[in-house]
């Protein structure tokens, strides 16, 4: 290469690098504006739900049974949506046994093919903290536990 080459290829190389961490930067931005956005998503259905639990939910349209994700209130949900069902209509931090206990409770074909059902719990459990939708946490006693990734859990902790 000539000395004129060097100088235009170390030149893109400069401008490359600026491109790339601007966009990374974006990248970061808008994924930090996801969790915000999965989470108050999250805030407003936990209130619907918690309305309707006060309430009755025959107040509730279709549609708004769909937009919080039960469509067709008879019909089977699916595992994880069950499981984050539970854990944001809680109280409280539960743990995966908790969690079992409340699906037996009120779906219990939801657990029929899952040989450990605390073993499958557990795993959306900790999908659902990935995702920012859930805060994992120590009950009283100081076992593992889960909590509905609220606004107030968000405020108290830099991980929700």
């Amino acid at each position: 290469m000539n000395p004129g080459t060097e100088e235009l290829v170390g030149r893109g190389n400069l401008q490359v690098q600026e491109v790339v961490k601007a966009v990374e930067e974006d990248l970061r931005q808008l994924i930090r504006q996801r969790a915000e956005i999965v989470k108050r998503i999250g805030t407003i259905k936990q209130t619907i739900v918690g309305l309707a639990g006060l309430f009755g939910d025959d107040w509730l349209s279709e549609e708004l049974w769909e937009l919080i994700g039960r469509k067709g209130r008879a019909r089977q949900r699916g595992f994880t949506k069950s499981c984050r069902t539970v854990l944001m209509e809680a109280n409280r931090p539960l743990g995966a046994h908790d969690v079992c206990e409340q699906l037996r409770r009120r779906c219990p074909l939801v657990l029929l093919h899952h040989k450990n059902p605390a073993a499958s719990v557990t795993t959306v459990l900790n999908r659902l903290v990935e995702y920012g939708e859930a805060l994992a946490v120590h009950d009283e006693n100081g076992r593992r536990a889960w909590q509905w990734c609220s606004r107030e859990a968000a405020n108290a902790s830099a991980h929700c």
